[in-house]
């Protein structure tokens, strides 16, 4: 069978080189049994003898993601579109007409218009419907959302011919828009949780945060701010050098941050460069088990340093470094090169068996059946991930992601099955849209401003029968009356914030959705007390 075998890799090798000759002398074959080749002859015996015509753009493609496949499960390939939306919002900006949007049925309604950016200076307001797009129909013809996208994105400086229905206005509008830069912001929310007391939501860690950072921090200084709730719940992550200069801001000058290392890639290390510009003030963190990457980054670096308290649950355990490879058509190679290590050692990246990516992506689902998320008693280390803090010798654990100091956990029960099925079918969504349609011009003159908004305002009866009336018929009804009570109080609290960010903006919305957030709460706790409880330690594993 071995000579069977030979026999005919050797017709396979000189079939290839009589049909390609130029091939005999190219240095891309090789003598001996290297894996090169080998990769060389398939791709060209699959295209030059494989039955059916073949892409060959694709094929190697293919080959590509079959390699990095079986590695870990972050090493990736992406096709040059593919790339090109992962980085954009990662860059801080994109290019087009500036504004926020949701679709109301098949109709793209203005949330609204980016402040300073293009739409805004010609006149778009929030609720213009934008129905077309330089001569073409995007209203009621079943386009998709990324379709819409394409048509209003566009290199900066040019022209996108709007068509625009106002409400209250007969005619149809017409705007000229000069596409320009648009920000991305990553800095979600920033506000005054109570007197004293900051809190600023990063959604991910781009090229613009630590800037962006900064002017809240700014802005929060200014409001009286002495402690700070820095949330990092679902954050994804991002560029390790913003989170290392983010870290750097309550850190002492030379504090190490984290350092990585790996097969080929000797020890490297991240310090802040300088004093920070919050060393003094009390920090509390807020993670979940969708924090990763860099948001693992501040937290392990600030816990490490003992400068803040951690709350949550243990974050996702992406600890892999991945260095880009730029391929000449646009498409990318993201190869991971290294590990993340906290300053106290610990490994961040959480176990996974190569080649196993459905087995890593079922693990949020495992924790939950296990009882990780709903109970504290069910996560259990042993002695060996037992790790220590830099500067107060507390104990801390590896394993894969950061341990919280004080853990909260999953509420399972606080949305209903009802209200989750009215959520999935964006029913709640289009009838607060609707709402805030027909109210915003009274909403604006009734609540001068968002603290009276937030003390005064109730959502009318009208808007939930109008989402129960909906959800009939579209098939979605509470089981019974039990649940529809229960339902009640976080549609209306949900409701309430919606229209506060329809209004004004998401640190509005936040403000509202924060004061029944289970974590927020506990790090107000933390904060009111002079010196907080120390948490319950984790059961070892015997």
């Amino acid at each position: 069978m071995q000579s069977k075998h030979n026999t005919f890799s050797l017709f396979l090798t000189l079939s290839v080189l009589l049909m390609f000759p130029s091939l005999a002398s190219s240095q891309m074959i090789i003598q001996g049994d290297d894996a090169l080749r080998k990769l060389s002859i398939a791709e060209m015996a699959i295209k030059s003898f494989y039955v059916d015509d073949v892409d060959e753009k694709k094929l190697v493609e293919d080959g590509i993601r079959g390699m990095l496949e079986k590695l870990d499960p972050h090493s990736s390939y992406t096709t040059p579109k593919e790339t090109k939306e992962m980085t954009e919002p990662l860059n801080g900006s994109f290019e087009g007409i500036g504004v926020q949007f949701n679709m109301v049925e098949d109709t793209l309604m203005v949330i609204q218009p980016v402040p300073n950016g293009p739409s805004e200076k010609v006149g778009i307001l929030a609720g213009d419907r934008i129905v077309g797009v330089n001569d073409s129909a995007i209203a009621g013809v079943k386009m998709s959302k990324e379709e819409i996208m394409r048509r209003l994105r566009g290199p900066k400086g040019t022209i996108a011919h709007l068509k625009v229905v106002r409400q209250g206005i007969r005619d149809t509008l017409f705007f000229d828009v000069k596409r320009d830069k648009i920000p991305v912001h990553s800095v979600d929310a920033t506000y005054m949780l109570r007197p004293g007391i900051g809190y600023i939501r990063i959604s991910a860690f781009s090229a613009t945060t630590h800037d962006e950072f900064l002017e809240s921090m700014d802005k929060l200084q200014a409001q009286g701010m002495k402690d700070l709730v820095l949330d990092l719940q679902e954050n994804s992550g991002g560029y390790l050098q913003t989170a290392a200069k983010l870290a750097g801001e309550f850190l002492q000058e030379g504090d190490l941050i984290v350092y990585t290392e790996g097969r080929r890639v000797p020890r490297q290390e991240y310090n802040a460069t300088a004093d920070g510009r919050f060393t003094k003030g009390r920090v509390v963190v807020l993670v979940d088990q969708y924090s990763a990457s860099a948001a693992e980054i501040v937290t392990g670096a600030l816990q490490d340093q003992d400068r803040g308290m951690v709350v949550g649950r243990r974050t996702f355990g992406k600890g892999l470094v991945q260095r880009p490879i730029d391929l000449p058509d646009g498409s990318m190679i993201r190869l991971t090169v290294a590990h993340y290590y906290t300053p106290s050692g610990r490994c961040i990246q959480k176990p996974y068996e190569k080649g196993n990516k459905r087995g890593y992506d079922r693990d949020i689902m495992n924790r939950l059946n296990n009882g990780e998320l709903t109970n504290a008693d069910s996560i259990h280390f042993a002695d060996s991930l037992k790790f220590t803090t830099l500067k107060k010798h507390r104990t801390v654990y590896g394993g894969g992601g950061i341990m919280p100091d004080y853990f909260v956990p999953l509420d399972t029960t606080l949305y209903t099955r009802y209200h989750r099925e009215l959520a999935a079918k964006s029913i709640i969504i289009q009838q607060n849209l609707r709402f805030v349609d027909s109210h915003r011009t009274s909403l604006r003159e009734q609540y001068t401003d968002f603290g009276q908004f937030k003390k005064e305002f109730e959502v009318p009866q009208s808007l939930i029968d109008a989402i129960m009336q909906e959800g009939e018929k579209q098939g979605v009804k509470p089981r019974n009356e039990e649940e529809r009570v229960k339902t009640m109080p976080m549609l209306r609290l949900q409701l309430k914030a919606l229209v506060a960010r329809d209004i004004w903006d998401m640190s509005e919305y936040y403000s509202i959705m924060n004061e029944e957030n289970d974590m927020v709460r506990r790090a107000l706790e933390l904060l009111s007390q002079k010196e907080p409880a120390r948490p319950k330690k984790t059961k070892k594993k015997k």
